[in-house]
């Protein structure tokens, strides 16, 4: 199903979307998920997928070629590919990540220039905010950008860069005026390729295996100064307007995670046998399997809610609690996704507790969407202040 931009028109297009997601998910992805964690390796074969069906960065306007995607289109496309693998759902969710601050505040000459190859498929982006000293606390950033003449030269490192290595386009977030705090900060796009620019080595981390994640070392990057995204001074503004629509693909990506748990102990509990009958005939059991569905259903319609007020933002208009509700979404998301893949491990018994099931996989999936993104104990600091000001 191509996608032709007609995703806002009607409704009844939204399950339409779903079914051919899940089918490509079913057949190309969910069988190649345990090698992509299994061997720590980029699923270039996914991508060369996602690529033909227009599915790699859904979120790019048609004035772009891109496939015109609002944001709960968006996120039903990395709800469906997360619930096969988590690693594959960081394609569509960080080339939107990597984008959303040009969409947001570039000129229209950098979006055609980067925006038109991530969307015929030559190119991914990822996003370079957080650096080893600025976690949660990413406005105390040591990168600095210092003007040249028509350049700016870049030295920093950034850190926990999700496909780090794998995109040729990165925002990059940079000091150009240490005297002025979080407004000194400028957005530019670096390049792969621009001299300077390498990569630590590969995060062994606890889950998303498939998807690399790298230092971003810059040593006296010298780009042209085109190439900053929107004025001087707005980027951190960018960064934070940016998490604005983004924790909302996180919350997808949970969700998805999430559903694929739920889905498989459901098929589990109905076929394995104990005391002569189907485990799913013992109330515990079924109690069990109705809180995981609430919760997830819960976290769905916020998520879907929030999308909306995310598109309604990206076409202008003004929407006062997008804050409030994109990080609602995101913890409540990620925090059911931690308790509903941990249940199903629990549904397998001992069998959850091993590789030959996906289950294992999926509760270590789970675990980043809680921090990521800006961790959940940050998304409560920012909800709380959405309520009190």
């Amino acid at each position: 199903m191509s996608l032709d931009g007609h995703l806002h028109a009607a409704a009844e297009e939204y399950p339409m979307l779903r079914e051919t997601v899940r089918a490509l998910a079913d057949e190309k992805i969910a069988p190649r998920a345990a090698a992509a964690d299994e061997n720590e390796e980029f699923p270039w074969e996914v991508y060369k997928d996602l690529v033909a069906a227009d599915l790699h960065a859904v979120h790019i306007p048609e004035a772009y070629g891109g496939a015109g995607a609002d944001a709960l289109a968006t996120v039903i496309v990395i709800e469906e590919v997360a619930r096969a693998c988590a690693s594959s759902s960081l394609i569509p969710a960080v080339n939107k990540l990597g984008t959303v601050p040009l969409l947001l505040s570039g000129s229209q000459e950098l979006k055609r220039r980067y925006l038109e190859p991530v969307a015929r498929g030559e190119a991914m982006f990822s996003y370079a905010l957080s650096e080893p000293e600025a976690g949660s606390d990413a406005a105390a950033m040591k990168t600095r950008a210092v003007r040249d003449g028509e350049h700016y030269v870049l030295n920093g490192t950034k850190m926990w860069i999700t496909n780090a290595g794998i995109s040729e386009f990165y925002t990059v977030m940079a000091v150009t005026d240490p005297q002025a705090g979080a407004r000194g900060i400028s957005a530019f796009v670096v390049e792969k390729g621009d001299a300077g620019v390498s990569f630590g080595a590969k995060e062994k981390k606890l889950g998303i295996k498939g998807s690399p994640t790298r230092q971003v070392i810059l040593e006296d990057v010298r780009i042209p100064a085109d190439r900053m995204i929107g004025e001087p001074g707005t980027g951190f503004k960018t960064a934070l307007a940016t998490l604005d629509h983004t924790r909302i693909t996180i919350a997808a990506q949970a969700l998805g995670i999430a559903q694929g748990a739920l889905d498989y102990a459901i098929g589990y509990v109905k076929e394995r046998r104990q005391f002569g009958k189907p485990v799913a005939e013992f109330q515990g059991l079924q109690f069990m399997i109705a809180d995981m569905a609430m919760k997830l259903e819960a976290a769905r319609q916020l998520t879907y809610a929030a999308a909306a007020k995310s598109e309604q933002a990206m076409r202008g208009e003004k929407v006062a609690d997008l804050t409030f509700f994109s990080s609602a979404a995101k913890c409540a998301a990620s925090d059911a996704a931690m308790e509903i893949t941990t249940d199903a491990v629990q549904l397998l018994g001992g069998y959850g507790y091993t590789r030959d099931y996906p289950v294992e996989r999926m509760m270590r999936d789970a675990k980043i969407t809680q921090i990521y993104e800006g961790t959940n104990q940050i998304q409560r600091m920012v909800m709380a202040r959405q309520l009190l000001k």
